[in-house]
């Protein structure tokens, strides 16, 4: 009875697993091609550049590497085994394009450091194609790291067809610094000089151009305000949220990376879907809580919309207010004082033989 119960419960844990795995591909899939779209059909976007190449790692990976992990057997949450070109091929996937995402992402970060914090001066920006050139190298060759690993196991045994289950080796640790500590670090540097830029411009005193008045008004401007405001007001929410997202999707991965093998391996499910699910976060967090990409959105889908035929409405004859606008006239200096009168009652005894005529 323990182990139906048992049984049970893993079962249901694992439905429930891979239900929540689907919505994760799906909302990847949906959010970064709808971003993808309006970044295209915008590109006065200032960060289009970066935008776009994020939505395109990302649905890489969600035609890739995420259908893997639903499908393959264990680790994976599916039941397909893998043979060894296909294990190697889904190692070289893995190693290479969750860096490709981390490192977008800092990339995408430094950008907006460099556009909130130095927008004057444009020569110190280095053009994006060169630092995405710099960020697929890497990718490129943390990827080949796992072409330096043991080689799958047969059939029988467990594949070790991912990252954290061996298919490094000792290149493990190295692969983490390189694809999660250096982004971590670059992406806190940068979103911390904004928060800082942005705290002291809350804190910072306005500008006064004209004379104080004694009036009340002008008095109760100078209280302070009942509810605290936030430091660096909705400036410091976006590097708060960007931080806290990138800790709490790619920190378990990375430090399962540092662990044993035996104890990645055991924890390798749970932990490399938290890392996927920020294919997911990354079109909301960057897009949607941007106001120009919302802005975008919206003209963008208004076009798309079919418009609906406006209705024409007959126009009635309305008498009396046809008199009120000719009572009006009375004030015209063109008409005479005692014109209008005469044409209201001209239009009242006419008013009976246009009832019967209709």
């Amino acid at each position: 009875m323990a182990n139906g119960s048992g049984l049970s419960v893993t079962e249901l844990a694992g439905s429930v697993g891979f239900i929540l795995a689907v919505l994760v591909e799906v909302g990847a899939v949906l959010g970064n091609g709808t971003l993808l779209v309006v970044v295209l059909r915008t590109p006065d976007l200032q960060d289009a550049f970066y935008l776009a190449h994020l939505c395109v790692v990302d649905l890489l990976a969600a035609a890739s590497i995420m259908p893997l992990g639903l499908l393959a057997a264990p680790p994976g949450l599916g039941s397909v085994p893998l043979d060894p070109s296909s294990c190697r091929a889904a190692r070289f996937l893995s190693a290479a394009l969750l860096p490709a995402c981390t490192l977008g992402v800092a990339a995408l970060g430094l950008a907006r450091y460099r556009l909130i914090v130095h927008p004057l001066r444009p020569g110190a920006r280095p053009a994006p194609a060169l630092v995405l050139t710099a960020v697929w190298s890497a990718a490129a060759l943390l990827g080949a790291l796992s072409l330096l690993g043991p080689p799958p196991a047969p059939p029988p045994a467990p594949a070790r067809c991912s990252v954290l289950a061996g298919g490094l080796g000792p290149f493990r640790p190295l692969w983490a610094m390189l694809a999660f500590a250096l982004p971590a670090l670059l992406l806190l540097a940068a979103y911390g000089s904004i928060f800082l830029v942005a705290r002291r411009a809350a804190l910072r005193p306005p500008r006064r151009t004209r004379p104080r008045s004694d009036s009340l008004d002008s008095r109760l401007s100078f209280l302070p305000p009942l509810r605290p405001r936030l430091l660096g007001g909705k400036a410091a929410l976006a590097p708060a949220l960007a931080v806290g997202q990138f800790a709490a999707c790619w920190l378990p991965y990375g430090c399962a990376c540092l662990a044993p093998a035996a104890r990645a391996a055991a924890a390798e499910a749970t932990v490399t879907w938290v890392a996927y699910s920020a294919f997911a976060a990354h079109p909301f967090l960057y897009g949607l809580l941007q106001r120009p990409v919302r802005l975008a959105l919206g003209r963008l889908t208004r076009r798309a919309l079919p418009r609906a035929p406006k209705a024409c409405t007959s126009q009635a004859w309305h008498l009396q207010t046809l008199l009120r606008r000719l009572q009006g006239l009375r004030k015209d200096p063109v008409l005479g004082p005692s014109e209008a009168p005469e044409q209201i009652r001209e239009l009242a005894r006419q008013t009976p033989s246009v009832s019967e005529a209709t």
